[in-house]
């Protein structure tokens, strides 16, 4: 029996992430890690103290934003990343696993962060009808490597 890398790990971990997800549109999870340990997970939902929207609102979730975006979540990967920050956790060189591609936003939060490599599961542009995925070209742009996750199979 082989064993299984730690992008098999981190990554199925994300998708474990995303099912704890309040959001009743879409569940994404993340893992930000470095050197092979853990620094950070997250999944997408609303700031602490204000609503879930699955129980709040379970049949259409939040109000939309001018972009169509849900109103009150945090992506999984703002809330990887601002938990790492609020816990003193060194960001610089970091890897982070996600099941969705990153937006353009967080592209914008993760560049700036340091993470220097991203993995993920799936495109952010198919979900949303778009035609390309802006937030991976623009990491790519600016040397963020950034790569979908290839299923292992053992």
């Amino acid at each position: 029996m082989s064993k299984k890398s730690f992008d098999h790990i981190y990554m199925h971990l994300a998708a474990d992430l995303a099912a704890r997800s309040h959001c009743v549109r879409a569940q994404v999870g993340a893992v930000l890690t470095k050197d092979t340990r853990i620094i950070s997970i997250g999944y997408n939902g609303p700031p602490p103290g204000t609503h879930n929207c699955d129980e709040e609102w379970p049949e259409k979730g939040c109000d939309r934003d001018s972009r169509g975006s849900c109103s009150l979540a945090l992506h999984a990967e703002e809330n990887a990343i601002l938990y790492a920050s609020k816990n003193g956790s060194k960001i610089e060189g970091s890897t982070l696993y996600t099941t969705l591609s990153p937006c353009i936003a967080c592209a914008r939060l993760i560049l700036s962060s340091g993470i220097k490599k991203v993995l993920y599961m799936d495109s952010y542009a198919e979900y949303k009808g778009l035609p390309s995925d802006e937030g991976v070209d623009f990491l790519r742009r600016f040397g963020v490597e950034v790569n979908k996750y290839q299923i292992e199979v053992n």
